[in-house]
């Protein structure tokens, strides 16, 4: 399997989460996340409020007991924050570090003029990246708060979300293919067991997923995997995984090729 994907994050959050709202969660942050990666700042500020609101519904849920689909963000987080009524997330503190953050992401994002046309206000990095850096931990709390699963799991794909998102690489039923024709295949490999996350491939799966042949990849892994190099490893059950300095090299220099042509 590839990194974290929709279906497992939603089967594994709702319940006890509303089905409705996690899919739209889920949604607003992958959006984010993928338009981020393309270096296109505007939906990450403008979108950013968009995924507070249905936190802020989730939250509601899951804190009064009640769902509401379109509940003001205000007013959801207001009663998190009320000490007046009664709470179902405990501690308290998990629901009110939430809304927090969440506020200031929303509030953020209308004082900076990314909700409104401005003729002295263009989206850009920095502003994005505050969003984006906010939603994450956002995102990643609410994993670790609501998931069903075991511990490692849920670890793992807090991890993996943290990675980015891989648009070139496409799931067809059980085929993987990575749809760029410009990579050499050094680079196919990378972005091929950066999509695989922490799970890695096989030199096998390689071979199967990158349609080289059996020589050429083990001449690739080869290179990767030397001390000069060490982009990247090999693991339990004769895998291979990306190292810090396979990441590193994935942001630095990949990062256009993860999109498609």
């Amino acid at each position: 399997m590839g990194l974290i994907e929709k279906r497992t994050l939603l089967s594994q959050l709702a319940p006890p989460l509303h089905a409705f709202l996690t899919t739209q969660l889920i949604d607003e942050f992958v959006s984010l996340e993928r338009r981020f990666i393309q270096r296109d700042w505007g939906p990450a500020e403008l979108d950013g409020g968009q995924f507070c609101e249905v936190l802020a519904r989730i939250l509601y849920h899951q804190d009064s007991g009640n769902i509401n689909l379109t509940k003001d963000m205000s007013e959801c987080a207001d009663y998190v924050e009320n000490n007046n009524v009664p709470h179902g997330i405990q501690p308290r503190s998990i629901a009110l570090h939430l809304v927090k953050v969440i506020r200031t992401v929303y509030k953020f994002r209308s004082q900076r003029g990314g909700i409104h046309i401005s003729p002295t206000y263009a989206p850009n990095h920095m502003d994005a990246r505050f969003i984006i850096e906010g939603v994450r931990w956002a995102m990643n709390e609410t994993l670790r708060v609501f998931w069903n699963g075991d511990r490692e799991t849920v670890a793992r794909a807090i991890r993996e979300l943290l990675q980015f998102d891989v648009p070139c690489v496409g799931l067809f039923e059980d085929v993987i293919l990575v749809q760029r024709t410009d990579l050499s295949s050094n680079d196919e490999l990378l972005v091929l067991l950066h999509y695989a996350g922490e799970v890695g491939f096989t030199t096998d799966e390689l071979v199967t997923h990158s349609g080289f042949s059996k020589r050429s990849v083990e001449r690739s892994v080869a290179t990767l995997v030397a001390a000069d190099c060490r982009q990247i490893v090999r693991v339990a059950g004769g895998r291979y995984r990306l190292t810090d300095l396979g990441s590193r090299y994935i942001r630095e220099h990949l990062a256009d090729k993860l999109l498609l042509q």
